[in-house]
């Protein structure tokens, strides 16, 4: 479709501003480029979870079941994004919200209702869409609701992963802490008003890997090591060996980073703990809190590793090139 206002400067947005307001421009750009990491960087958590679910468990029926806990902006994106770019069905996907008749387009694929609570005992990974204001009520709604596994990931920024532990009574949660610098290549984030079409994009595909500051946004090495403890726990959760549980998790990795990732039992645990550890021992439940304020052994391993941006790329996008 073509935009016949696109040469037309005094339809732009811009042009009603006053030159104090055009200062702040910048900010359209910062706001599109958080919701597109942090959409991307979420669906991807998703991926990586359900493909290591059918290996631990196979025959059964394991598909990963996601639930979205608000449909404003960063809901209905989060869950196009999953829609399109994962192999995550449209029925293992449910919304809660105040406004379910809203729900249009592809969303119709995804059955929308206003119960909290029945949200967050169906889920295996919950994600908090919500506003600041809203977390007080919304906590009261799930507190004894959540399964003990059931990752809770939030993007209320306002909120400490360790207050909203406290008002869920819940500390299985992951919270992506973004990074934001002023760079001459932000205004990249105004072509992704679409999430899951702008996936496609090698520029924002670069932009976006964790670690980098390209796009003038970055996810720290906690939220890396946190994401690989979940996957870790879902292997103690079955029951396998550590051997068993490494071998799994470096397959997930070796055909889009090839042999580039060295992981071991001592990467993971404390050297005492890895050095008595039996190959048919499971893992230690890891602490998702302690992994994302914390210095863990897998922390300093990463940070140490020369591979770990190349561990961070295929993070994000390995999977999805394949889509």
């Amino acid at each position: 479709m073509v935009d016949i206002v696109a040469d037309l400067s005094t339809l732009c947005f811009e042009s009603g501003l006053a030159d104090d307001e055009k200062k702040l421009l910048y900010l359209r750009a910062r706001s599109a480029g958080l919701t597109f990491c942090g959409c991307a960087h979420a669906a991807f958590v998703c991926e990586l979870i359900d493909s290591l679910r059918k290996p631990v468990a196979p025959g059964e029926d394991y598909d990963l079941r996601v639930g979205i806990l608000g449909m404003g902006h960063l809901g209905k994106q989060l869950c196009l994004a999953l829609l399109e770019k994962t192999k995550i069905k449209p029925s293992h996907i449910k919304i809660s919200t105040r406004r379910p008749e809203l729900a249009v387009g592809n969303l119709r694929q995804v059955e929308c209702f206003f119960d909290n609570r029945r949200l967050a005992a169906w889920a295996d990974v919950l994600f908090l869409c919500c506003l600041p204001s809203q977390i007080p009520k919304v906590c009261v709604d799930l507190r004894s609701y959540l399964a003990k596994h059931c990752l809770v990931y939030s993007f209320t920024s306002a909120i400490p992963v360790t207050r909203l532990a406290k008002l869920l009574g819940h500390d299985y949660i992951l919270k992506p802490k973004y990074d934001v610098v002023s760079c001459d290549t932000v205004d990249v984030w105004l072509s992704c008003s679409h999430v899951a079409s702008a996936i496609a994009d090698p520029l924002l595909i670069e932009a976006s890997c964790p670690l980098t500051m390209k796009g003038g946004i970055s996810l720290g090495l906690n939220w890396v090591c946190a994401v690989l403890y979940i996957l870790l726990n879902i292997c103690t959760s079955a029951s396998l060996g550590s051997s068993e549980a490494l071998l799994l998790i470096k397959s997930m990795f070796k055909e889009k980073c090839g042999d580039t990732v060295q992981l071991n039992a001592h990467s993971f645990i404390n050297s005492s703990y890895a050095s008595s550890l039996l190959s048919d021992e499971p893992f230690p439940w890891i602490s998702l809190m302690d992994a994302q304020i914390r210095e863990t052994p897998l922390l300093r391993f990463l940070s140490s590793s020369k591979s770990v941006q190349q561990l961070c790329y295929c993070f994000v996008f390995g999977l999805f090139k394949k889509k």
